[in-house]
C-alpha cells in the first residue's frame, strides 16, 4: 500500500498539527489586530532584550583568557591540551583592570573588536549560587550547594529561572515582561518571542513567549481564505466547519486566532523597512535575523518593550574535537552577536538593544583524557548593546589554579556573581523600578550587590 502523501496533502497536514503551537498562543485571549494596534504610536521608549543561550555548557575557560605572565602560565600548565597559544587568542585590554590584559578566543575577533570600541563587555564567572560563597563554605556545608549541581537540565532551567532553587514555574525575562507588559497594551503577544522553540526564560504569570521559526515564519503561510488553491480551500472548510463538541469549537477558535496572529506578524514584516546587514548563513545567524526584522517591525506590532531568545547547541564538548568544534561554535557566536548589532546601528536602535549570553555552565578546567571538558560550574558570558558600558571586565576573574580559592575540586570555578544580580542589571537597563526588581528577583536581597552597571 502507498502510504506518501502528495506535496498538497502534506502541507494540509502539517497546518492541522499546528494546533498545539496554537494553543499555547490562543491561552491569552482576544488576539486579534486591535491587540497589537492599540499600542502602534511611535515607541520612543522601545527597548529589547536579546538573549543566546548556549545549551550544552560552553567552556568559559577558552572564551575569556588572562594575557598576563602569571595568569597566563596558570592557564596554560593547567588547561593542558585545550590551552590555547597566544597566537590563538583576540588580545582585549579591559579599561578596569588595571592594566592586565585579557584576549577571547581566536575565533572571535568581531567581539573583540565590538568590545575595543565600547559597544560589548563581558562578565567573569557568573552562575546559579544559593547565597555567596567560599570554597570552605560549599565543602564543609550543603546548603550552599544549588540543587543538582553539574546537571544539564538543573543549571538550564536555574539560568533561565535566574535562581538556584528547583520547580520553578516562570523565568526571568517573562517576569520581567511580566513587570512592562501594560507598557505593550493589553495582551500584546510581540513582548516575548521565542525564534528557535518555545523557552521557560519567557515565561511569565501573565506573558506567554510566542514562537516563530529561526527563519521568520510562523506556521500558517500555506494557507490564503482568498486563494482557490486546494490546500487553502481544504483547509478552511475545516476550520469553518460548525462544530458541537466543546473541544472541537476550541480548536478551531485556537487555530483561527493563530492565523490571525501570524497574519499581524508576517503583515508587520512585509512592511517593515529591508535590511542590508549581512548575516552568518547559520541556525544563530538566521536567528538573529529574524529577531532584527521584528525589531524593524515594532511600530506596526504596537510595542515598546520586548525579550527575545535565541539558541544555539553543541557545547556539550567531552571528546576529541573540543578546539574544532568550539572554534566553529565560538566564531558563529561572534559573528551572529557583530552581525546583529550593525542591524540596530541601521535601524539607529543601537542604544535600544542589548543582547547577552547564557549557558548551563561552565566546564572544568583541566582537559579529561578524552581531549573535552567536562561539566563545571561558574562561566565568562558576554553583553552587546549600543548602551552597554563596553571594554570593561566585569565581576572576578578567578584565580586559576585547580584546588585553588576558586575551585570546588577538579577545577570547577565557584561563582563570584550569581545569575540574579547578571539578570537585574539588565533589567534595570530595561526599565525596571526597584520594586520591580525586587517582585522579579525575590532572591536578589542574598547578595550584597543587586546590580553590576554594565549596562
Amino acid at each position: 500500500m502507498n502510504t506518501r502523501l502528495s506535496p498538497s496533502r502534506r502541507r494540509f497536514v502539517s497546518l492541522g498539527a499546528l494546533a498545539p503551537m496554537a494553543l499555547s498562543t490562543g491561552m491569552l485571549g482576544g488576539l486579534i489586530r486591535s491587540a497589537f494596534a492599540q499600542n502602534a504610536g511611535s515607541p520612543g521608549d522601545y527597548k529589547a532584550l536579546v538573549a543566546v543561550f548556549m545549551f550544552g555548557g560552553n567552556d568559559g575557560n577558552n572564551l575569556l583568557v588572562p594575557l598576563d605572565n602569571a595568569g597566563f602560565t596558570d592557564y596554560s600548565n593547567g588547561r593542558g591540551s585545550l590551552a590555547l597559544a597566544r597566537n590563538e587568542l583576540a588580545a582585549i585590554n579591559p579599561v578596569n583592570t588595571g592594566g592586565r590584559p585579557f584576549a577571547f578566543h581566536g575565533s572571535m575577533d568581531a567581539l573583540a573588536s565590538l568590545f575595543t570600541s565600547g559597544q560589548a563587555a563581558a562578565i567573569a564567572n557568573v552562575g546559579p549560587l544559593v547565597k555567596p560563597t567560599a570554597r570552605s563554605q560549599w565543602q564543609n556545608d550543603d546548603s550552599f550547594s544549588p540543587p543538582n549541581l553539574f546537571s544539564h537540565s538543573d543549571q538550564q532551567s536555574q539560568w533561565q529561572a535566574g535562581a538556584a532553587e528547583t520547580g520553578a514555574r516562570t523565568g526571568w525575562g517573562g517576569r520581567v515582561a511580566d513587570q512592562i507588559a501594560a507598557l505593550n497594551g493589553v495582551q500584546n503577544i510581540a513582548t516575548a518571542v521565542a525564534v528557535n522553540g518555545r523557552s521557560f526564560f519567557q515565561q511569565g504569570t501573565s506573558v506567554v513567549p510566542y514562537a516563530v521559526s529561526p527563519s521568520g515564519y510562523f506556521g500558517f503561510e500555506s494557507y490564503n481564505p482568498k486563494s482557490t488553491e486546494p490546500v487553502s480551500v481544504a483547509f478552511g472548510e475545516m476550520i469553518n466547519a460548525r462544530r458541537s463538541h466543546l473541544f472541537e469549537l476550541a480548536w478551531n477558535d485556537v487555530i483561527k486566532r493563530g492565523i490571525t496572529t501570524q497574519q499581524v506578524f508576517q503583515d508587520a514584516l512585509n512592511n517593515a523597512p529591508a535590511l542590508v546587514a549581512a548575516f552568518p548563513q547559520t541556525g544563530l545567524g538566521d536567528q538573529l535575523k529574524t529577531v532584527a526584522r521584528l525589531i524593524a517591525a515594532r511600530t506596526a506590532l504596537g510595542v515598546k518593550r520586548q525579550v527575545y531568545f535565541c539558541s544555539i547547541g553543541g557545547f556539550d564538548t567531552h571528546g576529541i574535537d573540543q578546539r574544532v568544534d568550539q572554534a566553529e561554535l565560538l566564531g558563529n557566536v561572534s559573528d551572529s552577536l557583530a552581525a546583529f548589532y550593525r542591524a540596530t546601528v541601521e535601524l539607529n536602535l543601537a542604544n535600544n538593544v542589548t543582547a547577552f549570553t547564557m549557558s548551563d555552565f561552565g566546564r572544568d578546567f583541566p582537559a579529561n583524557g578524552n581531549g573535552g571538558s567536562d561539566h563545571g560550574w561558574g562561566s565568562h558570558h558576554l553583553v552587546v548593546g549600543g548602551a552597554v558600558q563596553g571594554n570593561r571586565l566585569y565581576g572576578t576573574f578567578p584565580t586559576l589554579r585547580v584546588n585553588g580559592p576558586d575551585d570546588t575540586s577538579g577545577g570547577r570555578w565557584i561563582p563570584t556573581t550569581a545569575t540574579e544580580q547578571y539578570a537585574a542589571t539588565l533589567a534595570k537597563w530595561f526599565g525596571l523600578s526597584a520594586a520591580e526588581i525586587a517582585t522579579a528577583f525575590p532572591t536578589l536581597n542574598r547578595f550584597p550587590v543587586g546590580t553590576l552597571g554594565f549596562v
